[in-house]
């Protein structure tokens, strides 16, 4: 059976933020940065409206929420995938990875915030869920995004060429980065 957010002990707490999952009265203000222009830019859908935004969150399972003095800066998306494996031994390929997405309000960038809140997640991914491997991707365009799964320590895997369809750009080149728990550093 594949882990689930609800093992972990929410809220998580880093030096400045607080780490919890989706509540009522959430999405007005997750709606507030997502609809900005250089945020839908690079997000999987740009929210049309409040309703379309709920829709797409559905009912929040895979849903972080990430706070900095008690103002929501950002959503983060965690969701448990399971492995490749061969016919013989692909029981065990069941919930061991997880996609990782993060959006965040851009008033809060350059402090290092989304830095310290996606450490935290993988953190909670290897740590309280015990997934041998978390993956992101991202437009080759949307270099902040890049730059941060290099910052927190990613591998880039693939440079896919034309792999993703962009609503203005039209066809553009894809990032894919991971991480094993393995080369997850751990406080001693």
């Amino acid at each position: 059976m594949a882990p689930s957010l609800d093992v972990v002990d929410w809220p998580v707490r880093t030096e400045r933020l607080v780490l919890r999952r989706l509540a009522d009265g959430d999405l007005p203000a997750i709606f507030a940065y997502r609809s900005l222009p250089q945020v839908a830019e690079w997000v999987g859908g740009r929210p049309d409206d409040l309703e379309t935004l709920t829709e797409r969150f559905g009912n929040g399972a895979t849903a972080v929420i990430v706070e900095h003095e008690g103002v929501l800066i950002g959503d983060l998306m965690v969701a448990i995938q399971d492995g490749w494996g061969q016919r013989e031994v692909v029981e065990k390929t069941v919930g061991v990875e997880a996609e990782l997405g993060w959006t965040f309000d851009p008033a809060y960038q350059g402090r290092g915030l989304a830095t310290e809140a996606i450490r935290a997640l993988i953190g909670i991914c290897f740590d309280d869920l015990g997934l041998r491997r978390v993956v992101a991707s991202c437009f080759v365009a949307n270099e902040p995004s890049w730059r941060l799964m290099e910052r927190i320590g990613m591998r880039r895997e693939a440079h896919n060429v034309a792999d993703s369809l962009h609503r203005d750009r039209g066809w553009l080149d894809g990032y894919l980065y991971a991480l094993l728990a393995e080369e997850w550093p751990r406080p001693v």
